[in-house]
């Protein structure tokens, strides 16, 4: 789901040959960083719960549906800290740039944005998401742990 969002964000990046309307750049930043959201969302569940015929089991969608934008940013913040692998943390500062970039999107009424950042905001998602797929099943499960439960 995540290809597909990022293909969504590009096309309404593209959406036309002159300079493309701002509602349709701002929701390719906001789609971008769904992209990540969902990649993360899914590798919480796929971690916890399992794939296959797991996925899409009231098990696996709980887990999915337990991810929160501002845990996820709080651990993603504290990636560099933990001595967390290297794509592991450039997952994480592509999560919080992104996340900041899409409440500039949806909430600031004067922000405006460019085609080409726009486009380079689609392509850093991708390559986090990349990232995050590279690194082993320990490391992604043990980020898994860090972006859903709380420290105590």
């Amino acid at each position: 789901m995540a290809a597909g969002l990022l293909d969504a964000a590009f096309r309404l990046a593209s959406a036309s040959r002159g300079r493309p309307a701002q509602p349709y750049l701002k929701r390719a930043v906001s789609t971008a960083y769904y992209a990540l959201f969902e990649a993360l969302a899914r590798e919480c569940a796929d971690s916890f719960v399992g794939t296959g015929r797991a996925r899409g089991t009231p098990a696996w969608v709980h887990v999915y549906r337990a991810l929160e934008h501002g845990l996820a940013k709080g651990a993603c913040l504290q990636a560099r800290n933990l001595g967390l692998p290297p794509n592991i943390i450039a997952f994480a500062d592509a999560f919080t740039a992104l996340q900041e970039q899409r409440h500039r999107a949806d909430y600031d009424p004067v922000a405006r944005f460019s085609r080409a950042d726009v486009i380079d905001w689609i392509t850093l998602a991708d390559a986090a998401i990349r990232s995050l797929r590279s690194v082993t099943r320990t490391e992604r499960r043990y980020f898994a742990v860090l972006v859903l439960l709380r420290r105590r």
